[in-house]
């Protein structure tokens, strides 16, 4: 029996479509998740499990005990775990000078203290099993900075800084290690899922990336191109590091520019002609 435990707080692609793909290969699959925190903050659980070899234990990432017992529950139900996703996360917008230390905190915690404790959990058991897939959630936004998301850019750096690293210290125990960094998805993610820092002398720069994100929600490609990226990470057997469902374009036309073309673009699109910021 072939395991998949898939920790997720806030869901960047939708569990249906994720499921879906992972009932073709995999036989068991744990989905972990807080209803509590989802409804405290405006969600609902999406969808019920009927399957018998899907479980869904509850885990919260700022809870570290709680992540044992999901990940002993599930070895119980199934015996073993393959393939561990870090789906887990939400965005903290708005001007860095806004944050308060509570709110970048957890930021952190929820974005890359949980997903390195995640990790941590499951490794002692893909190394003993000598095999082991570890996929991490990134985003576009963990190699190129948008103008209000300074605290969310700062966690997806860091988890791609971090999962590039680890590749090399689990590799000679079998266990893979994979990004995927989807681009802009059309989910709750940021119009709903976004929690936002305000500050009155930023107000209108505020209120364009606000206006910027709205027009562009309904224009967003579905979540079925991250939910195949997770599941061709999880099955390919490679050791390809770096998945980019849908952020494949933005990546290249950053390269590609000189940094001044690039910033000017940016600030065109997102802040409009009337931005002053150099």
């Amino acid at each position: 029996m072939r395991g998949f435990i898939l920790p997720g707080f806030r869901i960047r692609s939708s569990p249906l479509d994720l499921l879906r793909f992972l009932f073709v290969r995999f036989t068991a699959i744990s989905y972990t998740t807080t209803k509590a925190a989802l409804e405290g903050r405006g969600f609902k659980p999406s969808f019920s499990v009927k399957a018998p070899n899907i479980i869904c234990p509850q885990l919260d990432l700022t809870v570290p005990e709680t992540i044992k017992l999901a990940i002993d529950e599930t070895l119980d139900e199934f015996g073993r775990i393959d393939v561990l996703v870090n789906n887990a996360g939400y965005a903290l917008m708005g001007p860095m000078e806004a944050v308060t230390p509570e709110q970048l905190h957890h930021q952190f915690q929820i974005n890359v203290f949980g997903l390195v404790s995640t990790m941590q959990a499951v490794i002692p058991l893909f190394r003993e099993q000598r095999q082991g897939t570890i996929i991490n959630v990134a985003s576009i936004g963990g190699r190129i900075g948008f103008p209000m998301t300074a605290s969310y850019h700062g966690t997806k750096w860091a988890v791609e800084g971090i999962s590039e690293a680890m590749r090399y210290e689990l590799q000679p125990f079998g266990i893979r290690v994979k990004i995927i960094e989807p681009g802009g998805i059309k989910t709750n993610f940021i119009n709903r899922g976004a929690m936002w820092a305000i500050h009155p002398e930023y107000s209108q720069m505020i209120q364009q990336v606000k206006e910027f994100m709205y027009k562009i929600d309904n224009m967003l490609p579905e979540p079925d191109g991250v939910a195949k990226a997770i599941y061709q990470a999880a099955t390919d057997g490679s050791d390809r590091l770096r998945y980019s469902p849908h952020g494949e374009a933005f990546l290249l036309l950053h390269a590609l520019l000189p940094d001044r073309v690039w910033r000017s673009l940016v600030k065109r699109i997102m802040l409009g002609k009337s931005s002053r910021a150099a």
